[in-house]
């Protein structure tokens, strides 16, 4: 626990957040200090300006990223995402978990992330069809089906996975839709798709209250976010007979110790431009008290670092199931150990999402597509196996569940390096 607590300090960047992570993992399994110092530098940084011209008949640049990570096992993958806070360093990180995520998964993948600085909020849907446009263009040599594959993330979804295709194949002059995953069912993308993230978070919650010898029909679960992944969640979560007594986000957060009725909020979002505000289905609460209510299951699906040292001194939760990437800051860590709350990290319980668009790939490659059934059940066992995986390694190493899946990452990693070999 001291190691641990040592070198989880606060650190100024994500990316050092993530390089803390794996060195005390490397530590742990007694890594290779040369494959140690080859994760600790993306083999690609791609930052370009992407001059876009607005309704106002003005230019505006925006920036744009791309970093890949690692190919060790496989061309890497990775979302794109839009939003205002996007900067090299949140891409560099984001590339990484990719890698790590991939990896725990099995998946034949290493990582990477992309970014564009801006406002999706702002602009309208032909500013931003330009600006994507855009983005593919400056690409075109990064991209490929074999070589480094998108998806969508925050800000973005099918329909500029869409456009990223058109262009593309403008480009090359081929049809490829293996080139990007998240599309819309209608040009190659794979059912069951938009809930996979959810759908991941509800495998992992069942899979580790079962070790905890916890029945899911007398649990209560807090859902922060009801976003794509968040909403996902919670529906699946309360399907398996979950109370969930707590839903936000970023426009309001509710509590009910009687439970809120999923499908009465989803239907409600639907309705209310896919917020939350003003439904009544719960008492309004402070938006971080729902990351400290009285629940057995927090499931943080929003932003990044919103469980604080702080915070994690007063949650309540037996078990946190992360469905956002690096909701937990890494001073919090140590004192979520020393509570012995139980925290199955992003790197495991969201890989769903990538999961399903590795199916997507290999549907696209195939030219033959699966019944949602099919790829439910491929997903459901491939996350009961990663999950058991990591679960065995928390328990050989003596160590956090994240740590243990940092540790199956890199087991693989160091495999692939060993066998390639250096030059």
């Amino acid at each position: 626990m001291s190691t641990q607590t040592a070198q989880e300090t606060a650190h100024e960047s994500m990316f050092e957040a993530v390089l803390a992570r794996l060195d005390v993992a490397a530590k742990l399994m007694n890594m290779s200090e040369d494959v140690a110092t080859i994760l600790r530098n993306p083999i690609k940084q791609v930052k370009v300006s992407l001059p876009v011209m607005m309704d106002n008949g003005k230019i505006q640049v925006f920036e744009g990223y791309r970093i890949v990570h690692s190919t060790i096992l496989g061309p890497s993958k990775g979302g794109i995402r839009y939003a205002m806070d996007v900067n090299q360093d949140e891409v560099m990180a984001l590339a990484a978990w990719m890698t790590f995520k991939c990896a725990v998964a099995n998946l034949p993948y290493g990582g990477a992330k992309g970014g564009i600085k801006c406002d999706p909020r702002a602009m309208s849907v032909g500013e931003l069809e330009r600006l994507t446009r855009a983005y593919a263009q400056s690409m075109k040599d990064v991209f490929g089906v074999n070589k480094d594959i998108p998806a969508p993330d925050m800000g973005t979804a099918g329909r500029e996975m869409a456009w990223i295709l058109d262009e593309f194949n403008k480009i090359t002059g081929e049809d490829n839709p293996g080139v990007i995953t998240g599309k819309p069912i209608v040009i190659g993308g794979s059912l069951g798709r938009d809930a996979a993230t959810g759908r991941g978070v509800m495998v992992n919650t069942l899979a580790a209250l079962k070790k905890m010898n916890l029945n899911p029909k007398e649990v209560t679960a807090a859902v922060q976010g009801f976003g794509n992944v968040g909403s996902h969640a919670a529906r699946l979560l309360s399907e398996q007979g979950i109370k969930i007594v707590a839903i936000g986000d970023h426009t309001a957060t509710f509590y009910n110790e009687k439970g809120i009725d999923i499908q009465a909020a989803l239907d409600y979002t639907a309705k209310n431009n896919r917020v939350l505000k003003g439904f009544t289905g719960g008492a309004e609460i402070k938006p971080n008290e729902i990351i400290t209510c009285k629940c057995d299951v927090l499931v943080p699906a929003a932003l990044q670092n919103v469980i604080t040292e702080e915070l994690a001194h007063s949650i309540q939760a037996k078990l946190i199931v992360e469905g956002a990437n690096g909701p937990t800051m890494p001073e919090a860590d140590s004192i979520l150990r020393e509570k012995n709350i139980i925290v199955v990290p992003d790197i495991l319980a969201n890989s769903g999402g990538v999961t399903v668009s590795y199916f997507e790939w290999v549907q696209n490659k195939a030219g033959y597509y699966w019944s949602e059934e099919e790829v439910n059940t491929k997903h459901d066992e491939k996350m009961e196996v990663a999950f058991a995986h990591v679960w065995k390694n928390a328990s050989d190493y003596k160590t956090s569940m994240r740590i243990a899946a940092y540790i199956t990452a890199l087991q693989k990693i160091e495999q692939g390096v060993t066998l390639k070999g250096n030059y």
